[in-house]
């Protein structure tokens, strides 16, 4: 039995009403890691009015659940917007619960998923625009060259948007953010479809700063090495 299905037999011993008090004891924090086999768990069967109790709570974690647990609901009518919302939340586990949340959706509706992120490759806030590049750049949900296409396209405007923004602004701890997800994001797309993903990663002008140290941390990543060094 797997770890997010041991949580998940837990909780379904357990009164619904509570879950909350479940979480916080079991949630792995404080501490270096979440506990992310238990959100997975909590994503798997919750309903919307648990995911908004979570998502109305003052604790990242519960908030960090109802974050996955609303991302497999992308595709509905006024979700992609809540869910944008938190992917630009100042706390970064509430960020990857939208990231994992929106890889769900991809899971089941691979093509909802793909418009979504490209949408948000073009938003003007970067942590959205980390938040689409790290829920597309999942190895699981790019077996497609449509995907992985849209894998690269999104790493592409992010990186476009990046290199546009003026070097007084490079230091903003959101700009950071979004430079320091395209340092492992672009390996994971070009890994998908290597011949247009090298094509485009060779296209990037490393004459500026932020873009060299992108292409240099992806180099540095076993999957994309290995590619590099046949080619």
């Amino acid at each position: 039995m797997s770890d997010v299905a041991r949580w998940r037999a837990d909780l379904m011993r357990l009164d619904r009403s509570s879950w909350p008090e479940f979480l916080d004891a079991h949630s792995g924090l404080p501490g270096p890691r979440a506990n992310l086999a238990l959100a997975a768990a909590v994503a798997d069967l919750a309903d919307a009015e648990l995911t908004d109790a979570l998502l109305g709570s003052d604790d990242e974690y519960r908030v960090l659940c109802g974050a996955v647990a609303l991302g497999a609901l992308a595709a509905q009518p006024g979700v992609a917007a809540r869910l944008r919302e938190l992917a630009a939340d100042h706390r970064w586990r509430v960020r990857e619960g939208v990231a994992m949340g929106l890889q769900r959706l991809g899971d089941t509706d691979v093509a909802a998923l793909e418009s979504l992120v490209l949408d948000w490759a073009d938003d003007p806030e970067p942590l959205v625009q980390r938040a689409a590049a790290a829920a597309i750049c999942e190895p699981r949900l790019l077996g497609t060259a449509a995907a992985a296409a849209t894998a690269i396209e999104v790493c592409r405007r992010a990186t476009a948007s990046l290199a546009a923004r003026p070097p007084s602004m490079r230091r903003q701890s959101e700009l950071r953010t979004l430079r320091q997800g395209l340092g492992y994001c672009w390996s994971v797309a070009i890994a998908a479809d290597p011949g247009p993903g090298l094509a485009a990663f060779r296209e990037l002008d490393e004459r500026d700063r932020d873009v060299a140290w992108i292409v240099t941390q992806n180099r540095r990543k076993a999957r994309l090495a290995r590619l590099v060094e046949d080619t």
